[in-house]
């Protein structure tokens, strides 16, 4: 299979009905069960400020059954699949999150750049030459979508998308973009994404995804992966392609 140009020329691409019916279900009970657990021990921070949860595969708000079953969804042939259209070499796990609605219904969306959190704005130029970070994200239920960037994931900014991400000059990263495009989710859509591009979640509805983060098998990036998140060795003969966590797993013992 050959890179998706899609995704090489615009940063990202859109696969309608990735998962449907009963898979689908299965999946969102999973997300619910783990939402309201997580909720449970984060009771201030999600009635301030949250829009996402991290780390699903971790074992701490689902059992050992859901666990599994988000595993070999990771490690499906249908998803190596699709990692083969944006990926060159084979890539490493290193997370997972669910996204849902802030609780407050008027906290404002914002445009970002995954790594405008961790590098400084020369960093984050240079960011854009180099290894890929990728959102692998599932829609569970219908939604507004993401809005994001075309071209941003190789592509600086133009002075009014930095001025609106960064919030200088008298702008705030919730404004509007002339150069920002929505792309709608039904439940069971796959939108593939580079971390590095401009994007912004558009709340509404009963938003619900998971996204699925791999990257290029890069040391600095899988620093960011955590030991926990992984299938303990004896949990790898229940998966089609373990690779994506031995990769990681390889790579951080290394290191």
């Amino acid at each position: 299979m050959t890179l998706d140009q899609d995704y090489l020329e615009s940063g990202y691409c859109l696969v309608k009905h990735f998962i449907h019916g009963a898979e689908l279900s299965a999946l969102r009970e999973i997300a619910l069960r783990f939402k309201a657990s997580w909720i449970d021990t984060n009771r201030e921070f999600y009635s301030t400020r949250a829009v996402n949860a991290a780390y699903l595969t971790n074992g701490e708000h689902i059992n050992e059954a859901d666990r599994l079953s988000l595993f070999q969804l990771i490690a499906s042939k249908k998803l190596r699949l699709q990692l083969k259209k944006v990926f060159r070499q084979s890539p490493a796990f290193m997370n997972t999150q669910l996204f849902f609605n802030p609780y407050n219904k008027k906290q404002k969306n914002y445009w970002h750049r995954d790594p405008q959190y961790h590098l400084n704005i020369e960093q984050q130029k240079r960011a854009l030459q180099g290894a890929d970070v990728v959102h692998f994200r599932i829609a569970l239920k219908d939604e507004p979508g993401i809005e994001l960037v075309p071209k941003s994931h190789k592509n600086w900014d133009s002075e009014e998308e930095l001025s609106v991400r960064m919030q200088t000059n008298g702008r705030v990263n919730s404004d509007d973009l002339s150069s920002g495009k929505l792309i709608p989710l039904q439940a069971g859509d796959l939108l593939i994404f580079s971390a590095n591009m401009i994007h912004r979640g558009v709340y509404g509805l009963n938003r619900l995804s998971l996204d699925i983060l791999l990257c290029d098998a890069v040391p600095k990036l899988l620093e960011f992966a955590q030991e926990d998140c992984l299938p303990q060795l004896q949990v790898l003969k229940y998966l089609t392609h373990p690779e994506v966590f031995e990769l990681t797993r390889k790579i951080k013992s290394n290191h």
